[in-house]
């Protein structure tokens, strides 16, 4: 397989210390910024696709992976959790802001 897009998105729970919110706002913002052509003019299956989605959080443990795989919109997904991103504290409530950080990368079977 050959990789042939990488795009990076961040995201955050403000209120909820929700790590898979932030980490699926995360990959909803990658996914924002990228728009693949190719397999129209090039008469692909988006089923050849392999999507792998690394997020960073400060919980990885704390991140549904499947259920985040599960709205990936192309290909076959895989999601995995890091540790990473980061945990915001008001120092005035001791209320925590989740920021997650995501990547994701799709990949195809080499071209001829």
């Amino acid at each position: 397989m050959q990789r042939f897009i990488i795009e990076m998105g961040m995201g955050n729970d403000l209120h909820g210390q929700d790590y898979t919110k932030a980490a699926g706002r995360a990959i909803e913002d990658a996914l924002r910024h990228s728009s693949i052509p190719l397999f129209g003019a090039l008469g692909l299956s988006h089923e050849e696709m392999r999507v792998k989605v690394t997020v960073g959080v400060q919980e990885p443990e704390a991140v549904d992976c499947a259920a985040l795989a599960a709205t990936l919109p192309r290909g076959r997904a895989e999601v995995r959790a890091v540790l990473g991103g980061l945990n915001v504290t008001n120092p005035d409530t001791g209320e925590v802001t989740v920021v997650a950080q995501a990547a994701v990368e799709a990949f195809l079977p080499k071209q001829g």
